[in-house]
């Protein structure tokens, strides 16, 4: 095996690493998402959980955020909670944050 050949695979192996990092860093971020939304919503306990797993679900529903959005702009909708798309987007760079620093330090 060259030095090229080497090298190469390591950059492989890094971009599948990343990529795994970053698939669960916006899991996590989406249940965290997912939490929060309930809250918000008046769901607690299993059926918090349950929501949250539901907001990780929908993001296979649309491209990159859309489904997570869609979904909790029609649960507030439904229940009239007064919360923006804006203040939503906020909400989520900040999960991103803390997921993205949870999956770097292993937890």
């Amino acid at each position: 095996m060259t030095t090229f050949d080497k090298r190469e695979e390591g950059f492989e192996k890094k971009f599948a690493l990343d990529e795994e990092q970053k698939f669960k860093a916006e899991a996590r971020r989406n249940r965290m998402l997912g939490l929060w939304a309930a809250q918000q919503l008046g769901i607690s306990g299993d059926a918090a959980t349950a929501y949250a797993k539901e907001v990780v679900a929908a993001e296979f529903e649309g491209p990159g955020d859309g489904g997570v959005l869609r979904k909790i702009m029609a649960d507030f909708a439904v229940k009239n909670v007064a919360i923006t798309e804006q203040a939503i987007r906020a909400r989520m760079s900040e999960l991103a944050a803390v997921a993205i620093a949870e999956v770097k330090a292993g937890k």
